[in-house]
């Protein structure tokens, strides 16, 4: 067992370890349950959720897996599909789009696009995202499946692959369906998934107002206007699901997203979103302990053609604990004992164990970041002799 200090780059050396860890996270980073958060702020919604966007860490939770109705929130994932359409190249940002009649008589929030006229997915993306759009939606999904219906059926597609288990769509716009829900967990999850793979997409969701066909409307999510920080996401309302705000806001390199579903009024989803925020840059920090590619160790292998490999992370380490707690924080890394050859790189090899005061706050593998070739026959001769009055 090594213990690592967290404040330097760990040095590059041969380690014997002691012991063997006997459960693997299928995770880079998984958090402990025991982690000890303040409470969070008493809110009035029928459920909210919250995470740090770098580690995944759940900073506040209620009723996070209750199903309910999105509203607008759906078209979240609606840009989600318009993100892997276009990385695909199924889709151009200057594709021309007709808009069909089902798409123009769409009801409620509108981008007011006229039927028979042609629509960029450019400007349809910019409709969904800062105009709440409607009959945008309906116009974009058309475009990219054919028909809303076949539409949906991906949506739910890329809603399994997310594990939104909880959740389900029946269109693309978030309008009443018994098909479609969602909880506050899922679309949290979704949102940071956007954010992380579309990253210019998501740029859009900052626009404070879009004007088409010589019609200005503002973004409905006010913390856009009164947190510089906040730069999103989306809001959604009908009678059935009260007023909802999946939100995110960026301080000192720590983002958090934050799901607020089922509030009485636009104030009260504001006002409880930026609580939730504002608790969670007030009492949390994020820090990077290891880049991806990071050697945390060169640790001793056995019936190797070379006495060491060097061991340590494939993705981002990164960890959230109670602010100002850092200089508590101990790193301790354990490795496969006996650690055998041959090994292939990305094979997990270990872990490190972060802990705040002997208590476990997260956890995340090691993995081989080299191939190691078995050595000669005579050198697996030797070993094995070694190993056994090891």
């Amino acid at each position: 067992m090594r213990c690592l200090r967290l404040d330097n780059p760990v040095p590059r050396r041969i380690a014997t370890v002691l012991a063997t860890i006997s459960i693997w996270f299928s995770a880079t980073v998984t958090v402990a349950d025991n982690f000890r958060a303040p409470p969070a702020p008493n809110i009035n919604a029928r459920s909210y959720f919250m995470l740090d966007f770098q580690s995944g860490k759940v900073l506040a939770e209620k009723n996070a897996d209750e199903q309910v109705e999105p509203a607008s929130i759906t078209k979240i994932m609606t840009v989600y599909v318009a993100g892997h359409a276009l990385r695909e190249g199924h889709i151009r940002l200057d594709d021309e789009v007709t808009v069909s009649e089902k798409a123009w008589r769409t009801e409620g929030s509108r981008m007011f696009i006229e039927v028979g006229k042609q629509v960029t997915v450019d400007a349809l993306l910019d409709g969904i995202i800062v105009q709440s759009g409607n009959d945008a939606s309906v116009a974009l999904a058309e475009h990219i499946s054919g028909s809303e219906a076949s539409f949906a059926v991906v949506m739910n597609d890329y809603a399994h692959t997310l594990g939104m288990k909880h959740s389900s769509f029946a269109n693309a716009t978030g309008l009443p369906d018994p098909g479609t829900y969602v909880t506050a967990r899922d679309v949290t999850r979704l949102s940071a998934a956007l954010i992380r793979e579309f990253p210019e997409l998501y740029s859009r969701f900052s626009k404070k107002e879009f004007t088409y066909n010589e019609i200005r409307q503002p973004n409905r999510n006010r913390l856009l206007y009164r947190d510089e920080g906040v730069d999103g996401i989306k809001t959604g309302h009908t009678e059935a699901a009260g007023y909802c705000l999946v939100s995110s806001a960026s301080r000192n390199g720590m983002r958090l997203v934050a799901a607020v579903m089922g509030t009485e009024s636009d104030r009260a989803r504001t006002e409880s979103s930026s609580a939730l925020l504002r608790h969670g840059f007030r009492f949390f920090e994020s820090r990077r302990l290891y880049a991806a590619g990071t050697t945390v160790l060169d640790a001793k292998i056995w019936r190797g053609s070379s006495e060491s490999i060097a061991v340590g992370v494939i993705e981002h380490a990164d960890i959230v604990f109670p602010r100002g707690r850092y200089d508590k924080l101990q790193a301790t890394a354990t490795v496969n004992d006996p650690l055998m050859a041959p090994l292939t790189r990305g094979d997990v090899v270990g872990s490190v164990q972060v802990r705040l005061e002997g208590e476990l706050i997260s956890e995340f593998n090691l993995h081989a970041l080299e191939d190691a070739a078995e050595g000669s026959f005579f050198s697996r001769t030797l070993d094995d002799l070694m190993m056994m009055f090891e």
